[in-house]
């Protein structure tokens, strides 16, 4: 991108939640490794408000220990505490205008200074605190609002919480963040679609037969339960991470790199989208929770038993077949497949092309078609399948290779955390990789066809902790999951 990227204003940055595990294991570190590596050289605050804690000095030690863990390489006692001099604790046991008094101290002690409010709390909670902010007079036009997701828990309450954040915030100020939109790999699919004549020209429904778009996690609901069981895995991951990576490898391209472009691209592709029906709503997806098993070669237990709850019908897994009805991608299904206590922790999106027209290698047990597999966690990679000959006399045998296509190797720095990246975006007001409310609002409706009828008409299927999970009932005949396909 040719245009300069604006400077970075002193700011000051407050975190609801600041004493949460969200705060102390990527917030605070993402703050502190653009600290070290010198792109925050203004001056700045953080302000980490907590309802509980008030001894800061043995929060400052705990902080410690996560930049620690968060560094590939071990930080000096003396730099971390230099940074930790900019990190505050706040306490405000209930978030009021008239509790707000050492809030305000504090920012207006630079009252020039960008405003930075970071919302790393239960959706629950944003109006209370955004009105608290506007009836303090802690907003003004420097102020920016960071919000965690999921925003409500249906399309009714999803618009509730919005419009009384926009009492307090204009669209401009509110960045709702999504950290899967900030890696690396991410950004490098971008890129590789539109700046690589080769794929782009490849990338419509006549030359790739599918596109998989997985998000498993080995770990169960942790200490989640209570959040989890009133979620499940529809809304707490489908609902956002998986429809924003469908909106990348499926949009458009932009006429221009500025926030409003990109995300009208994106909201073309949500509004595309195939709505489901009761009778469509069986052959497209399954639910399902886990049940005992082996996890990482221990035994663990079943989501019941996780949650104490034994009637619960909440789905810890969900795999869905939908369609974009669009020019690009008519025809072409589109599977996303996301859930707990999986046999593996890994992100992937697998982009299958058309076999070969002719084959002229009849012989061979492999399929002549190519993959581009792109990784996005726990390592970020790009890989293209390709079938190529193995060496030596006796006619063809071949099998697939992956050529790779990321250059990750060739960096002996550390790769910047997801959250690194979004936080400076926030700072310069740069909003490309945050939702607008009219995608919010398009990802909702979708989501609110499946969520009317697919308890009904979706039966809960159990699944073995430590299993890849069921799922391949909706594929297409001759169609499997790409497990850990690259590792193949």
């Amino acid at each position: 991108m040719d245009k300069k990227e604006p400077k970075i204003l002193p700011f000051n940055a407050v975190i609801f939640g600041g004493d949460g595990d969200l705060s102390k294991r990527k917030i605070i570190p993402a703050f502190f490794h653009r600290w070290i590596d010198k792109q925050l050289n203004m001056p700045f605050k953080v302000a980490c408000v907590s309802r509980k804690l008030s001894d800061q000095d043995a929060f400052h030690k705990e902080l410690a220990k996560f930049i620690q863990q968060s560094s590939d390489e071990t930080v000096p006692a003396k730099v971390i505490k230099d940074f930790l001099k900019q990190v505050e604790l706040v306490n405000i046991p209930k978030i009021t205008e008239e509790n707000l008094g050492g809030l305000r101290d504090l920012i207006e002690a630079n009252s020039d200074w960008q405003r930075i409010y970071y919302l790393s709390v239960p959706s629950a909670a944003f109006s209370d605190i955004c009105s608290a902010l506007k009836g303090s007079n802690l907003i003004n036009d420097t102020s920016k609002v960071v919000l965690e997701k999921p925003l409500g828990h249906d399309l009714k309450s999803s618009r509730e919480i919005n419009d009384t954040i926009s009492e307090a915030f204009s669209e401009k100020q509110i960045f709702r963040i999504d950290h899967y939109l900030g890696k690396e790999t991410v950004q490098n699919l971008m890129v590789l679609r539109f700046a690589n004549h080769l794929f782009e020209r490849a990338w419509n429904a006549e030359n790739i037969d599918n596109i998989q778009i997985t998000v498993a996690e080995s770990l169960g609901v942790e200490k989640r339960a209570g959040y989890y069981d009133h979620t499940g895995a529809l809304l707490d991951m489908v609902q956002n991470h998986l429809l924003q990576l469908l909106c990348l490898v499926a949009m458009e391209a932009p006429s221009r790199l500025d926030p409003d472009t990109v995300r009208n691209e994106k909201l073309k592709v949500l509004e595309s989208l195939r709505f489901f029906k009761k009778d469509t709503i069986a052959d497209n997806i399954v639910r399902g929770q886990y049940t005992r098993g082996k996890s990482l070669g221990e035994k663990v237990n079943s989501y019941l038993e996780d949650i104490e709850q034994y009637d619960s019908e909440t789905e810890t897994f969900v795999a869905i077949k939908t369609y974009i009805d669009n020019w690009r991608w008519k025809g072409t299904p589109f599977y996303l497949r996301t859930g707990k206590r999986m046999k593996k922790r890994y992100s992937e999106i697998v982009i299958n092309f058309k076999p070969v027209q002719h084959n002229i290698f009849p012989e061979s047990k492999h399929s002549m078609s190519n993959k581009l597999i792109i990784r996005l966690q726990p390592e970020e990679r790009i890989k293209l399948v390709q079938m190529s000959k193995i060496p030596g006399p006796g006619g063809y045998r071949f099998q697939p290779v992956a050529l790779k296509l990321d250059i990750f190797d060739s960096f002996e720095k550390r790769m910047p955390d997801a959250y690194e990246r979004l936080i400076i975006d926030v700072l310069r007001g740069n909003q490309t990789l945050f939702m607008r409310y009219d995608e919010l609002e398009a990802a909702w409706k979708w989501i609110e066809s499946i969520n009317k009828n697919w308890k009904s008409k979706a039966k809960l299927v159990l699944y073995e902790s430590g299993s890849w999970g069921p799922g391949n009932e909706i594929m297409e005949e001759g169609t499997q999951w790409e497990t850990n396909a690259l590792e193949k």
